[in-house]
């Protein structure tokens, strides 16, 4: 059976550490082998950054829980924006764990193309800042619930992660006043608690103001002590309207440093099964 495959973009930043201890501990769980990715501009500086990238890879690991997993680098020569879904598809990798330094660093470090990146990848990304992961890994997990049918991907994926890890799942609902919504609402709350009682995972249904609801999910994140928060990348005008055009961004770079797991749209409900299975 062939490994899994985990990418770490790597470029030396105490939160690209942050990044790959994450997919370290994830692949210990999962049975993964943990590839660092680094991209340089020039030929000539590739045999250094290998001897770099080397050292900075067995410091990983030695400060990491990671017994029986591969660390495997790659050095190329290009633009990491560009590279990374090219690799991912490459070496057909389940997971990116990239690191981000915020909403300033985010803006300074990456930018508005590394965010293009991130959110048009087939690959699902876990965006980490500079909070390290608990031994434990992610003990429990926040999903804000909108209406889309595609956000059943995203539930699959938090099941699978939420059965490795034995977490508690924590759904954040939006409240509405309108009826027909609030007929929504309800039955979302059904439809989460059956989808993951069936699954034998702990979850609570929590509903919240859709004024600021961005907000919302972060503050109930920290309240319930969160290790991860799951998002679905939907850029469409939201049934229930309370996913702006910056909530993506919003929510990786969020102050609480909440690592956040984000699952784009594909074709196939089931193609998530794979990852934690």
């Amino acid at each position: 059976m062939t490994k899994k495959k985990f990418i770490v973009p790597f470029d030396f930043s105490d939160v690209a550490e942050s990044a790959a201890e994450h997919a370290l501990i994830t692949a210990q769980v999962v049975g993964a082998d943990v590839h660092l990715l680094h991209v340089v501009s020039k030929k000539d500086t590739v045999k250094e950054a290998r001897v770099k990238l080397e050292e900075a890879s067995e410091k990983i690991q030695k400060v990491t829980i990671s017994e029986g997993i591969e660390i495997i680098n790659h050095v190329r020569i290009g633009n990491i924006f560009d590279d990374i879904a090219e690799f991912a598809l490459e070496i057909g990798a389940e997971l990116i764990f990239m690191g981000t330094h915020g909403a300033h660093g985010w803006q300074h470090i990456t930018g508005s193309h590394a965010l293009k990146v991130v959110t048009n990848s087939p690959t699902p990304f876990i965006v980490v800042q500079e909070n390290r992961i608990n031994a434990s890994g992610y003990d429990d997990i926040v999903v804000p619930l909108d209406l889309h049918k595609e956000t059943k991907q995203k539930l699959t994926l938090v099941a699978n992660m939420a059965k490795y890890f034995n977490s508690r799942v924590h759904v954040i609902i939006p409240d509405e006043s309108d009826e027909f919504l609030q007929h929504t609402v309800k039955a979302n709350i059904i439809f989460a608690n059956k989808f993951f009682g069936e699954r034998n995972i702990e979850v609570t249904t929590t509903l919240a103001s859709s004024k600021d609801f961005d907000k919302e999910v972060i503050a109930h994140s920290v309240k319930v002590n969160a290790d991860l928060i799951a998002i679905m990348n939907i850029q469409k005008n939201q049934l229930l309207g309370v996913f702006g055009a910056s909530h993506e961004q919003f929510m990786i770079t969020n102050d609480a440093k909440i690592p956040v797991l984000l699952v784009n749209p594909i074709n196939a409900t089931n193609a998530y099964q794979a990852i934690f299975t």
